[in-house]
């Protein structure tokens, strides 16, 4: 027992390390004045209320409103991703942000007005957004096609944005990433298996995508 905890906390030390060491390269290195401005914007939420707004009317105006329980799973999806890992997975794991650690505080570039007080792991960002993106791939791919994997790269992104501003490390994301796409993936599984996505109102999609 004392082997495997030695093992453990000498794992975890290393990949710490590396965590932090990538860490200041992307939130102190790989930078550049668009990214300072852009990304504190691009990273809020309240950026892509447009975004959830196509997607209410393209379902509604491809499907009509049987669709309801579509829009019901994608609510549970975003209610559980967000829920599981800022009641559970941040208490538990309680890691402490690279904005409030005393050992990088001084070398930190935060490009938020504040530095969020709950535990760092896992990004509940990260995770809501994979969680979104998981479930949108799996349940309306046959519809969006090839531009269904952009989901991904919009969740991959504001991921990345929250080290960039230097509130979250890349474990952090990558944790909140697996934990969302899990998330996501269940309940697009359940919601296909026992619901599915009802007949198109007309033969035409919309938008043609």
């Amino acid at each position: 027992m004392f082997l495997l905890n030695t093992f453990w906390s000498q794992l975890w030390q290393t990949l710490n390390r590396w965590d932090q060491a990538l860490f200041s390269k992307i939130n102190t290195e790989w930078t550049n004045s668009f990214f300072d401005n852009v990304f504190p914007w691009y990273r809020d939420s309240n950026t892509w209320i447009p975004l959830y707004l196509f997607l209410s009317l393209f379902v509604v105006f491809n499907f009509g409103w049987r669709i309801w329980s579509w829009v019901l799973f994608f609510i549970i999806t975003v209610t559980l991703t967000d829920q599981i890992s800022s009641t559970f997975v941040k208490v538990w794991i309680n890691r402490t942000r690279p904005c409030q650690d005393a050992a990088l505080v001084d070398h930190v570039r935060l490009l938020l007005n504040y530095c969020p007080g709950n535990g760092s792991f896992t990004s509940s960002h990260a995770t809501n957004h994979f969680g979104m993106a998981c479930f949108i791939f799996y349940t309306m791919r046959s519809h969006f096609k090839q531009w269904n994997y952009l989901f991904f790269m919009w969740a991959a992104t504001i991921a990345y944005a929250q080290v960039y501003v230097g509130i979250h490390y890349p474990l952090d994301v990558l944790g909140g990433a697996v934990l969302g796409s899990g998330i996501g993936l269940c309940t697009a599984y359940i919601y296909k298996r026992f619901t599915g996505l009802p007949p198109l109102l007309t033969e035409k999609k919309i938008l043609s995508v």
